[in-house]
Order: C-alpha cells, then structure tokens, then sequence
C-alpha cells in the first residue's frame, strides 16, 4: 500500500535508509501517562486515544517517517480481561491505525513534508501474558497453535488498512513461522524483526536459522532486529542482509535493562545516534529506536542520515503545531464496548 501522498516504502528503501520512530511506551510516560498495567501502551487506545496521537506527532517532529501502532500488546484475549467484547477490540486494532494516520495528516497539513507510512505493529504471544516471557519465547505451543493465536488479531489489523505490518520483538523462530505465515495471507507488506541477545534470538537459536524463516517470502520487505542492545545491531543486521537477500530493519532499545519483575529499567543507557552509520553500511534501510529511545535521539539518527548524504534534510523539520492545537487531534469516539 502507498503513503497517502505518494510511493511505497518499498520504493523508499530502494532508495536509501528510511527512519522509523522510537519507543512509544516512553513517550507515552514522557507525557504523563500510567501504563502500569497488563495492557500497556494498549490501554490507551481505549482512555486516551490523544496520547498516542501526541505520542506519534513528537517523533514526526523529530524527523521519523514510519510510525509503528499501539497495537503491540493489543490483542483479543488482552482486552477480554477487562470485558472488551470482540467487535469492540477490532475497532481499537482499527484505531490504532486511524490514530498514526492523524498523526501524519496533522503534521502535513502544518506545512509541506516527506512521505509517511504506517505500520502496523504485531508483538509476540508473551506480551499477552504481561510477564516478560516475550524475552524467553519457549512458551510450549506449537507453531500451528501460535498461528491461531495470531491469525485473526492479523486479520483485524490488516483490515485497518496500514501500509505494512511490523513482526516484531519475536522471541524465536517458532514464532516467526507462524508470524510469517500469517503474515503471507493478508496480502500485505511486512518486515520481521527478532529481539536478540548473545547473538541468538531470545530463546537461543542461531540466528542464521531465525532469518532464514523469512527468506524467499514474497511479502517480506526487510529483516532484522529490535529491542535488543545496541551493541547487537550491526552484526545481527549483517546476517540478516546475508541470509535473506533483503533490507535489514533495526531499531534497538536504549541498551537498559527489563526487569519482568519489578516493572523497570536497570543499567544506562548505550544508544547513540553515531551508531547509526554502522548499521546502514551493513545493510540496514529501516533504522530507528525501541524501548527508552525518544523523540531527542531519533531526532539525532535524522540528522546522522541528513550528514552522511544518505537522507534529505525534511522539508517541514520539524514543528507542526504543539499536539493539542493539531486540528484533527481530538479524542476519538469510543469503540463499542469499550470504557473510557
């Protein structure tokens, strides 16, 4: 599917490296939001759909032109916990593309900009279970069960009509197979990205075997890594070009650690916007930030890009209106069934 104001992001990569966002969940918190509980950055879509639209607009602003959806830890089973029925979780899955949509109208229509696109953002059956098993995978279901886990949460996100689908913080290849196999029926473009560690995927496989998965798939668009540690980037983006043949995507958290347990981050953070350069001479073409990477350091990677002649500087850089005077940035009506 095209931008609204134009060619494909396939097109854009063959062009040269395209920016992604950063971490919404830390935006989010940036702007004063509580996302204590199971749900996440997810919940807002149903209290506080004008966050994530804030959310969204700050990283325009700061020179991305990929915005990923809320859409991480949205799933069927996540919002039947708090007594969403099915009709009124389909139309939060459609929210969280109109949302991003907003967001790059309102940014267009403060003045002229480059194309956007917008992808739909898949997490891993762990982040349903809220427990941090997102970074083991393993999680005793067969490829055929996770298929039907996230068949039609796939379907519902796809039927929203976003330019690509976003595979990501997957934990093994298991789950990439039926991510990818889902993934193939919609027709749509899509990129598959692994949280990694040791040079493994999360549950220890070699990560030869992971990219593989996506190799010879007729949608895949690129391949690759997130919410990992900066330091993994460039190598595991090496493998993937070498693998698959294809862009490699990377967007790595802030090199801090998750604690499952206690709900927070530990360590300090690793992430420069200099690393930036490594990862597109080893093949990279989507690039961008994770977990604790905000607008400031996505705003650093936009101006890396600018530097090194590998991007255009923005036409509009970057201050549309504060989000709240953005016209169209209002609270959208609540999906049915769902309390806001």
């Amino acid at each position: 599917m095209a931008a609204s104001n134009g060619g494909t992001l396939a097109d854009a990569l063959d062009a040269g490296p395209v920016l992604l966002d950063g971490g919404l969940s830390n935006q989010l918190e940036a702007q004063g939001c509580d996302l204590s509980d199971a749900l996440w950055s997810a919940r807002l879509l149903a209290d506080a759909p004008e966050q994530i639209e804030a959310a969204h607009l700050a990283y325009l602003r700061a020179g991305a032109r990929v915005l990923i959806t809320a859409s991480y830890q949205a799933t069927f089973e996540g919002f039947g916990r708090y007594g969403l029925d099915r009709a009124g979780t389909e139309a939060l899955f459609a929210r969280s593309v109109k949302l991003a949509r907003r967001a790059a109208d309102a940014a267009r229509r403060a003045g002229p900009g480059r194309e956007t696109w917008v992808a739909a953002s898949v997490g891993p059956y762990g982040a349903m279970l809220a427990d941090g098993s997102e970074y083991r995978g393993r999680y005793g279901l067969s490829v055929g069960e996770l298929e039907r886990f996230h068949r039609p949460r796939v379907a519902a996100l796809a039927a929203a009509g976003p330019d690509v689908l976003a595979l990501e913080t997957v934990p093994d290849l298991d789950e990439a197979e039926a991510l990818v196999r889902v993934a193939e029926e919609t027709g749509l473009p899509y990129w598959l990205s692994y949280s990694v560690a040791g040079g493994r995927t999360r549950a220890g496989q070699p990560l030869e075997e992971a990219f593989a998965v996506a190799a010879g798939r007729e949608s895949v668009l690129a391949v690759g890594v997130n919410c990992c540690d900066p330091d993994e980037a460039r190598a595991a983006v090496e493998l993937a070009v070498a693998v698959t043949g294809r862009p490699a995507v990377v967007y790595p958290n802030s090199g801090e650690g998750w604690d499952a347990g206690a709900r927070g981050w530990t360590g300090r953070s690793t992430f420069t916007p200099d690393r930036v350069r490594a990862w597109t001479r080893a093949g990279a073409r989507l690039v961008g930030g994770c977990c604790r990477v905000g607008p400031d350091l996505i705003a650093g990677l936009a101006g890396r890009l600018v530097e090194s002649g590998e991007a255009e500087e923005p036409e509009n850089p970057a201050n549309p209106a504060s989000p709240e005077k953005l016209e169209g940035a209002e609270n959208p009506e609540s999906p049915e069934g769902a309390e806001t």
